[in-house]
């Protein structure tokens, strides 16, 4: 067998990725298995809200109730796998007791959504939509209340059409200078 590490999928309880994640590389360290259990990973990304005309940024679990475990597979004996199994919250492995690794697509397709993620910034948790009612909440035009016409998100900016003396003008607006009515 070679020793070429592989992804594997670790069923955990959800909500409780980033606590067990910690659990577990104490243990991993603890126990000395740190030369072939070499990464631990909760799949996440950065997401952006807009909150109070604040930007808030928030990281959202991209595989809620998974971990992301790299290993040698010949090294991952049963008794390991069972060990980490019975930790408290981790349900077990894909596979159970002979985990079951990725495939090198689905390794570099959930890794690579990660690290975009970390590259790119953050995207919108609830974006602007064509034809949205928006208020404007920042700038000149403060307190008026227009339709969305236009959405670039890579430059995070809106066209509003604001109803100004009766006419709709066009105005061009950042993302944070308008905020969602409900």
């Amino acid at each position: 067998m070679t020793d070429e590490k592989r992804w594997y999928s670790l069923r955990v309880i959800s909500g409780k990725e980033k606590k067990i994640r910690e659990r577990l590389e104490l243990e991993i360290n603890r126990s000395g298995w740190s030369d072939f259990i070499t990464q631990v990973i909760v799949p996440s990304e950065k997401v952006y809200k807009i909150r109070n005309g604040k930007k808030v940024i928030l990281e959202r679990n991209i595989l809620p109730g998974y971990l992301l475990v790299e290993a040698v597979p010949s090294r991952l004996s049963g008794e390991i796998v069972q060990h980490i199994a019975n930790m408290p919250d981790i349900i077990h492995f894909l596979g159970k007791n002979n985990p079951i690794p990725m495939t090198q697509v689905e390794a570099n397709r959930m890794l690579g959504k990660v690290d975009e993620s970390q590259q790119v910034g953050e995207t919108m948790i609830e974006p602007f939509i064509v034809g949205e009612t928006v208020k404007i909440i920042d700038g000149p035009f403060n307190e008026f209340v227009g339709d969305i016409k236009e959405v670039n998100e890579e430059k995070k900016k809106l066209k509003v059409i604001v109803k100004i003396f009766g006419r709709g003008t066009e105005v061009e607006l950042n993302f944070m200078q308008v905020e969602k009515t409900n």
